[in-house]
């Protein structure tokens, strides 16, 4: 099935490893262009060099999505580049294991939280999608085709224990991207969100050695697959939404979870 976005450019924030490096990775095999985004120039300079490597086009882009100015900036190089931004993944973010741990001595229960830890993670996941997102959707406005795609988590949609503020924060990023959806639909740029739930990355290696047996009874297709998550099932899922196969598709939140939640 040809996708109909080779050619197109992509920014994937928080792109150094894990669910945002396969976002890459997949995007570049239908032959987008990709920018790798991290906090880290090293991570996005090594997945950039392995696209390449591959016979792909990308470029690695270090920027704070939390810094306004700095995420302007990373913009502005990226045009000077490809020429524009016509895919946004909205992808960095608090790796909801770490949002459990931040406060280990009340096993992660919202009473035992604080200013710091809301801070922290309301700051990256709301203020990196709003900064990203608007820096990119005039150019798409004007050129009439966009995408944007933001990863957010079943925890926005049923809520989790033990994750409180990162539950309300994921939440956000559903209501904004509706929002937004209704915003720019006349412009031709659709905006969905992408709801993964537990995902084997190196961020959940630790946790899901010690604790992975008891965490695949809670998923359905556990069981018939043998495995949970894994970050190809999320980069599938945002590639078709990036795609023109998806156009008439805005609003949404789709999840990939293997049945462990079943919102309507």
């Amino acid at each position: 099935m040809d996708l109909g976005i080779r050619g197109r450019s992509a920014l994937v924030t928080g792109a150094g490893r894990g669910i945002g490096r396969q976002i890459c990775l997949t995007l570049a095999e239908e032959g987008v262009r990709v920018v790798v985004n991290d906090l880290f120039e090293d991570r996005a300079e090594e997945v950039a060099g392995e696209i390449s490597r591959a016979g792909g086009d990308a470029i690695g882009a270090s920027a704070d999505v939390t810094d306004s100015e700095a995420v302007n900036g990373m913009v502005t190089r990226v045009a000077d580049q490809f020429g524009s931004v016509d895919i946004l993944v909205n992808n960095a973010g608090i790796p909801a294991i770490s949002a459990r741990d931040a406060v280990p001595a009340t096993g992660g229960f919202f009473a035992g939280s604080g200013p710091e830890q809301w801070q922290r993670t309301m700051g990256l996941i709301t203020y990196g999608v709003l900064n990203c997102s608007r820096a990119v959707i005039e150019g798409m406005s004007e050129r009439c085709w966009g995408r944007i795609i933001n990863i957010i988590s079943d925890a926005g949609r049923v809520g989790e224990p033990r994750l409180v503020a990162y539950s309300m924060a994921k939440a956000g990023v559903i209501g904004f991207s509706k929002a937004l959806a209704k915003e720019l639909g006349r412009s031709g740029v659709t905006v969905n969100c992408v709801s993964p739930a537990t995902t084997e990355t190196e961020a959940t290696a630790a946790w899901l050695a010690a604790q992975g047996e008891q965490i695949m009874r809670q998923y359905p297709l556990a069981k018939g697959l043998n495995r949970l998550g894994k970050p190809s099932d999320i980069a599938n899922a945002v590639a078709f939404l990036s795609s023109d196969r998806a156009e008439w598709i805005t609003g949404q939140v789709l999840s990939v979870n293997g049945g462990y939640s079943m919102p309507d």
